[in-house]
């Protein structure tokens, strides 16, 4: 009997009592019925609030305060946690939404205060403590706010939109668009991963940075060139950014301009959150093909249309190099980063051979990297293209793209696969796309000897023509 007075073994007993009793609570789901009876023992000390939120004004129309607050609730963790919610399909493939039901409560917390809502019929009630009221009010609401317009923004359908040639004094309509579906991304272009991470690092810092840019006196918005031979994967960066961003594509074919104010009337019709697209701007510099002038195009860059309707935007040029280009063009405020698309490299290969044939290694690698290192090379859409025909068979795919570096990848002839010359005009975001490579249409090769750089240097650096940031870094060429 001695040992039921025993200190120690009380408290074991206890210890144990306590053990039971909580995975009684949690395997039994009691404890959501303890935590609902502490939630209502725990309100009768305090005074709440109530601030009704009705679907539509005194005028019948839709309040847009209830469409925001309704995104946003529908969005908290809390709805799985209710007791009951409605479920949904949703637009994409096997996607199932959480919906608020009629009289369902939702929990949140902000800013260490406990707010409850209530969804009842055409309305939505928030009940805050009253001495939380003054405190968290109003950053809550324009907290709803900012978080319901960045749900809207990522959930929306982004579209790709093309000039055509005006006619008269027809100011409207120069833009034709269609949905913008394709699925390149960072995750599946062939690029080195620690210019990928610069890039998006970039690009997350320019989104949440409209503070520090209006504080500068400086419009919000970035320019990026991105030059290297033809099918060097240049229109589906441009895609995996648009996708990355959410934004809508704004692709200016410059032949179908009609003269510099004409341009900018195309800056004035596009939207904020958009990619502005201009490919191939070398070409018409040099062959001077287009009505637009150098100023135009500077003035296009950086000028007071820019700074006035230019918020929120991104701007990407494209060139095959920029060598012969104006430094005019170049110079940093109208080029904020350089970006070099080489032709491919050993490291290059394997990334293309694991996206399109699944192999991270093969017995074949150190032949294809000897030829790489005697200074062969391809681009990626003619070694992708070669993958996707041969894909049913890695061992034929690797030995076809051997045989056509031998042939054709000293710069003395190009594959024939899908080739597209740029003599037949600038290359649009509207074609076909290969298997896996998330390249815009089937580009074919300019494999020339001076385009063989180096493909894994990658710094920042400030050239003494340009202070512009140059994420490749400088650029040897090969054999």
């Amino acid at each position: 009997m001695t040992i039921l007075y025993n200190p120690f073994f009380l408290l074991f007993i206890t210890f144990v009592s306590l053990f039971l009793f909580w995975v009684v609570l949690i395997k039994t789901g009691l404890i959501f019925t303890v935590k609902k009876k502490w939630r209502l023992f725990e309100d009768c000390f305090h005074v709440y609030q109530l601030f009704k939120v009705p679907k539509f004004n005194e005028s019948m129309q839709r309040n847009q305060l209830y469409h925001k607050v309704y995104v946003y609730l529908n969005s908290l963790t809390s709805v799985e946690d209710s007791d009951f919610t409605n479920l949904f399909t949703g637009k994409k493939p096997n996607e199932i939404l959480l919906r608020l039901d009629p009289n369902q409560i939702i929990e949140d917390d902000f800013l260490g205060a406990k707010i409850i809502w209530i969804n009842e019929d055409n309305n939505l009630v928030l009940k805050i403590r009253k001495a939380d009221k003054r405190r968290v009010l109003r950053p809550y609401l324009q907290h709803i706010h900012s978080i319901s317009d960045d749900l809207e923004e990522k959930k929306r359908d982004l579209k790709l939109y093309m000039n055509v040639v005006g006619h008269g004094d027809d100011q409207k309509g120069r833009w034709r668009c269609v949905p913008f579906t394709h699925p390149s991304t960072f995750e599946t272009i062939a690029m080195e991963s620690d210019l990928k991470n610069k890039v998006k690092s970039d690009l997350e810092s320019f989104l949440k940075a409209k503070q520090y840019y209006h504080r500068l006196g400086r419009v919000w918005k970035r320019s990026y060139l991105l030059y290297g031979p033809s099918g060097t994967g240049k229109s589906s960066f441009i895609a995996a950014l648009a996708n990355f961003l959410s934004y809508d594509v704004y692709d200016i074919d410059l032949s179908k301009v009609s003269d510099d104010s004409d341009l900018k009337l195309l800056l004035l019709q596009s939207t904020a959150k958009s990619v502005i697209v201009i490919e191939d701007l070398d070409r018409y510099l040099s062959e001077k093909s287009t009505a637009v002038s150098l100023s135009g195009i500077l003035n296009f860059m950086d000028g007071m249309l820019t700074s006035s309707c230019g918020e929120e935007r991104v701007t990407v040029f494209t060139m095959n190099g920029k060598d012969h280009v104006d430094q005019a063009v170049l110079r940093p405020g109208r080029i904020d980063v350089h970006i070099h698309f080489p032709l491919c490299d050993f490291t290059a290969f394997k990334t293309l051979a694991n996206s399109y044939l699944g192999l991270k290694d093969h017995k074949l690698f150190p032949q294809v990297e000897e030829i790489f290192q005697n200074g062969s090379s391809l681009s990626p859409a003619e070694i992708g293209e070669l993958m996707i025909a041969n894909r049913n068979s890695p061992s034929r795919a690797l030995k076809s793209v051997i045989h056509a570096l031998q042939t054709d990848g000293d710069g003395r002839g190009a594959l024939n696969i899908g080739r597209r010359s740029t003599e037949n005009g600038p290359r649009k975001l509207s074609g076909e796309m290969g298997e896996g490579s998330g390249v815009f249409g089937k580009e074919g090769a300019n494999a020339v000897k001076e385009f063989k750089k180096l493909y894994g240097l990658l710094r920042v650096k400030s050239s003494r023509k340009s202070q512009s940031l140059d994420l490749n870094g400088d650029q040897k060429e090969g054999g």
